[in-house]
Parts: structure tokens; sequence; C-alpha cells
């Protein structure tokens, strides 16, 4: 399948694995916001809104996403992989609102992120321009979306290569071990697109995608790992690589921190390779 991630709203799941908003220093940000269930995720936030109507921000105007650097943000000192499974979702619709949402494909996605207290939308944090977020170029088509599925198999490992040594940045985790994932989160990001409301650093989205039928997918960032002790405390410089890689559980995790230093893998392995630069390198 062949997709235009340009034409797509786009958007992140915060808080959906235990530990991670923590690992960040962002809980706090949501101290106040309430969820239906202790480990519900916290809130869907937009990363790019094309051809947007006038109650959208400026700058979620701007395509973020690249398969193969990041543009490092000017000013700012504290960047973080956010390791995830991207998912593209063709869009069902009624009467202007979203009713449903049917998996396409899925793939390894970096929800790339700035480290700053005070900001008063996540989206802040998330879009500072061009090549500031990654979604592989090599996607793998979802047959199911639940226990069935082959997705029920795929793994998330993250690394840092920096002066040509490998780390392991996110803690190698299985997709299935989302607090939210499957239905249940379909259900949920359905419910977050049409009722979400603008308070905290949370945005009403469905003043977003007014006309909401033009759009026939939607793409979303399910939810960042828990980084290692390594990722938790060291912030990307330029001239790192990082690497995300969403795969199935058939390899070995060596395997695949050798595919990340080669920057290759076979079709069924999502591999996401970007290195750190400065202005439009």
């Amino acid at each position: 399948m062949n997709f235009d991630l340009e034409k797509m709203p786009c958007f992140g799941v915060a808080g959906n694995f235990t530990g991670h908003l923590e690992q960040a220093g962002e809980a706090r940000d949501f101290a106040n916001v309430a969820t239906k269930e202790e480990n519900a995720p916290k809130a869907l936030f937009p990363t790019f809104i094309p051809d947007a109507n006038e109650k959208v921000p400026a700058f979620l105007k701007t395509f973020p996403f690249s398969s193969d650097k990041i543009i490092f943000p000017q000013g700012e000192e504290k960047i973080q992989i956010e390791p995830e499974c991207g998912v593209i979702f063709e869009t069902l619709f009624q009467d202007g609102k979203i009713t449903g949402l049917k998996p396409l494909c899925f793939g390894a996605s970096n929800d790339c992120s700035i480290r700053k207290e005070g900001a008063p939308k996540i989206s802040l944090k998330k879009n500072w321009g061009k090549s500031s977020k990654g979604f592989s170029s090599s996607l793998i088509d979802c047959d199911s979306f639940d226990e069935k599925g082959i997705i029920n198999d795929y793994r998330i490992a993250s690394f840092l290569i920096r002066d040509g040594i490998v780390y392991d940045y996110g803690e190698d985790s299985a997709v299935k071990d989302y607090s939210y994932i499957y239905g249940k989160l379909i259900d949920w990001v359905v419910e977050k697109l049409n009722s979400q409301k603008d308070e905290g650093p949370c945005e009403n989205l469905a003043s977003y995608l007014e006309s909401t039928d033009r759009y026939h997918n939607i793409f979303v960032s399910i939810g960042a790992t828990r980084y290692t002790d390594f990722g938790k405390t060291n912030f990307l410089k330029t001239g790192d690589i990082t690497v995300v890689a969403v795969y199935n559980s058939k390899y070995t995790h060596k395997q695949i921190s050798d595919f990340a230093v080669k920057g290759d893998a076979p079709q069924d392995v999502s591999l996401l390779c970007q290195k750190i630069v400065v202005g439009l390198e």
C-alpha cells in the first residue's frame, strides 16, 4: 500500500505505556486530566493537520515527518527519541463525525519530543518544523488489528548510535503491552477525536477537523515506550543516529540491533533510521 502522510491529520497518544510520562517529566502536566480508568491514556494530541482551518495553530500546518533525519530545534537543548508503533487508519464517518477507524498498516514511529516545562499544549513540544518527527517508509500491512493479527507478534525497540557505539534507548516492548490497544484503543481515539475538550495540555480536535469527511485516512502514533537508564538521561546531539524498529518477535534483540547498525532490515521489520542534523542539511 502507498500512503501520502502529507494528506492525513496526524496524532499521538500521551501516556499509553505505564511509567513513560513520569520518566519524561510530564506526569505533572496531566495531573488534572481525568480518565475513565487508572491506566487509560491521558490525551490525544495533534502533530500535523493538512489544509487546516483558521482554528488550527499555524505550526501544526507544517509537515513535520521525515524518514531519514531530525533537524535539531533551534534554541533547545533537550530532545529525546519517542519510540512508538504508528498506525495508518481508514476513517469511517457519518454526519461530519468520525464513527470508526479501520487499521490499514503499521510501522516504526519516532514521536520526537522537546523536554521543557511550562508548554501549555503537548503539541508545542512535538512539531517545531520540518523533519521534527519520524515515520518509517517500510510499513507492515494489517491483516487484523487484534490478538489474532500479525501485529500481536510485534515488538518495539529503539537505539541511539553515537560515535559508532550502539545504545539501547527504549525498553524493548511488545505492542500488545500498550495500556490501550486494538479495539479498546480505536474506541478511545474515536471518542477523543469527537469530544476531547480544550483544557490543560489537551486540545479540541473536533474543531480542527471540521469537514471530517474530506480526510480518508489518519495517522496515529500510539504511545512511547519506557526508556532504558541510558535513554532516560541522554538527550540527542547533532551527529547522532536514532533508530526505531517495529519487528516480528521471531527475531532476537541482537538481530534488530545489527539491522540498526546496517540501516537495513527484512521486509517484516519496519525500520526508521534518522540522523540528527542542524538546519536543512
